[in-house]
């Protein structure tokens, strides 16, 4: 359960990046609202998560996931252009992420 919640937190994580980019400086009501709140479930989310994940790869896992939404969200979007190699390295920060989940502990 512990990782099912890190992984939603890692999403709610792209969810108040990408908000926070379009408030303009929190000066927009809609996304600013969207941040606060997607900012706070994200960070209780990774808060209950660390209590059965090791505080490193918590951390580790929550912004991997929420690096790598963040800019596919942004590619798809059209606000940050496509290319390969923004590809290959998104895809290699997904895989180390999975391979954190791999070797967790409580997997040995």
């Amino acid at each position: 359960m512990s990782w099912l919640i890190l992984i939603l937190s890692g999403v709610l994580e792209a969810v108040w990046a990408t908000a926070l980019g379009k408030s303009e400086g929190l000066s927009r009501l809609w996304p600013s609202v969207i941040f606060f709140v997607g900012l706070a479930l994200s960070m209780a989310g990774l808060a209950w998560a660390m209590r059965d994940i090791a505080t490193g790869t918590a951390y580790a896992v929550w912004v991997g996931i929420g690096a790598a939404l963040t800019v596919v969200w942004a590619t798809i979007t059209g606000d940050t252009e496509f290319s390969w190699l923004r590809l290959l390295l998104i895809a290699g920060l997904v895989g180390c992420v999975i391979g954190l989940k791999l070797i967790d502990p409580a997997h040995e």
